[in-house]
């Protein structure tokens, strides 16, 4: 017997969203002069219209920035910052339907997965590092480190406001101040997020929001002004952030690409692990830098695994993502989905077979059925290239050793998962494994305390937990 799921759809009445939206500068919404709208990637229906920074705007927002961080943000003691962080925290969890909501209308994706995953891990961020605020000192960071000062930061679509969370809390737990660009196709929540400051009684011009394109995120990594760049998104534009600052006195942490690989063996449990790879790859459209991308199967069970996992598959609801019953919602945005549609092709013509479960995709919006690719090699594109979309690669191996080797053969180095009964040859695993984040029969489970970062071509630095203080921080004297 099926059971057909009744339409669930949260309302969007909590939400009021502006005909048009400004800069958050110094406290205060100041109007852009260019706009270019925001759209719902579900339907094509335009949202608002959001101001495009220039270099005047910038310039506005870093002289604010250096003036909080001098005039007030740096006297507060660690205690006092704590305070403004959990008051910020506190209102997030008071606002988290409307977050909510808002993020899913913006952004494409379900909204059990923003209700749920996305801003409890934001308020959770807040907590945490407010709770760091006035132990600065016990780190192991030198004795009285100090903050940089102002603080670039430039955030990707695919987790809009948790990414924001990532960086303006421990910037602002460690005495920097901030000037955030959010991403072009997902301002909202951010200048939201503007409001929740003005409401938590933040000093003016602690945190600063310019929106605007990359011309807008150029202007901050170059600006004198800036002391720290902070960055999460392609591995192309991160380079050029590197190649800007080379020779200045700018820290940062870029936080890149990835190609991660999910190990399978043999001992693995099947029904588990057929659930960890669905939760690895179709987990937000498959636009997660950390996703499991390359499924990489022992041999002797590699049949029977990919059977199950079709059939879990044919079980993935696609579909308006603020009805609850979705797990697949839709594409942020028609340039991602053409680059999906490009890659999917490449495997088609270079001999993979593809597979998707039976499903009917609107026409309105952008839509892209979870799909996997069988007989996959390393020469792939689809098994070297960041998809950044529900696309799983599936390779084989015999020995353990086979697929140490082929998960360690791709430029980025961000995330890995290993699967398996025995903790021996987990542990084995992960030794070998070089990447920055690994989960050991899970995958995708995040902690404000645990550090994330990667290696090579997927970044520098680390975000989250003690070590993503360090990178706000200078040893003091």
């Amino acid at each position: 017997m099926t059971f057909e799921y009744a339409p669930a759809p949260e309302s969007r009445a909590i939400v009021d969203i502006k005909s048009k939206y400004g800069h958050f500068i110094d406290g205060k919404f100041l109007p852009g002069k260019k706009h270019f709208p925001t759209i719902n990637p579900a339907t094509e229906e335009v949202l608002s219209q959001i101001s495009l920074g220039g270099a005047s705007d910038v310039d506005k927002a870093v002289a604010a920035a250096q003036k909080a961080y001098t005039k007030t943000w740096s006297k507060l003691s660690g205690k006092e910052r704590g305070k403004y962080l959990y008051r910020i925290a506190r209102i997030l969890q008071e606002r988290a339907r409307e977050f909510a909501v808002l993020e899913t209308l913006d952004n494409g994706k379900p909204i059990r997965e923003t209700r749920d995953i996305d801003i409890p891990l934001v308020a959770a961020h807040f907590f945490y590092h407010a709770g760091w605020a006035d132990k600065l000192d016990y780190a192991g960071l030198g004795k009285s480190p100090a903050p940089h000062g102002v603080a670039g930061q430039i955030i990707p679509w695919n987790f809009p406001l948790l990414m924001l969370a990532w960086k303006v809390a421990p910037a602002l737990a460690t005495g920097n101040t901030v000037v955030l660009k959010p991403a072009e196709t997902t301002s909202l929540t951010a200048l939201l997020f503007a409001e929740v400051c003005q409401q938590a009684e933040l000093p003016d011009g602690v945190v600063n929001i310019v929106t605007g394109d990359g011309s807008t995120g150029a202007a901050i990594v170059n600006h004198p002004g800036i002391h720290k760049i902070a960055f999460t998104g392609s591995t192309d534009v991160g380079k050029k952030i590197a190649r800007a600052i080379a020779g200045t006195n700018k820290k940062a942490t870029l936080e890149l690409g990835g190609k991660g690989a999910n190990i399978v063996f043999d001992d693995a449990p099947i029904d588990e692990t057929v659930e960890g790879i669905v939760n690895g790859i179709f987990f937000n459209q498959g636009h997660v830098c950390c996703a499991g991308s390359r499924l990489i199967l022992q041999e002797s069970i590699a049949d029977e695994l990919i059977e199950k996992l079709k059939i879990r598959m044919s079980k993935i609801r696609i579909g308006d993502p603020l009805d609850k019953n979705t797990d697949l919602g839709a594409i942020n945005s028609r340039e991602q989905l053409s680059k999906i549609q490009e890659l999917a092709t490449a495997g088609d013509a270079e001999g993979a077979e593809r597979w998707s479960p039976a499903c009917t995709l609107s026409a309105k919006g952008f839509w892209f059925a979870p799909t996997i690719f069988t007989g996959v090699t390393q020469a792939h594109r689809i098994a070297r290239e960041e998809i950044f979309g529900p696309v799983l690669s599936v390779l084989t191996f015999r020995t353990p050793q086979e697929a140490i080797e082929k998960a360690n053969n791709t430029p980025f180095g961000l995330s890995a998962g290993v699967w398996s009964e025995k903790g021996s040859r987990i542990l084995w695993a992960t030794q070998q494994l070089r990447a920055g984040v690994i989960w050991a029969n899970t995958f995708n489970k995040f902690d404000p305390a645990s550090p994330f970062g990667g290696y090579k071509e997927s970044g520098w630095g680390r975000e989250g937990g003690k070590h993503g203080l360090a990178a706000y921080l200078k040893e003091g004297k």
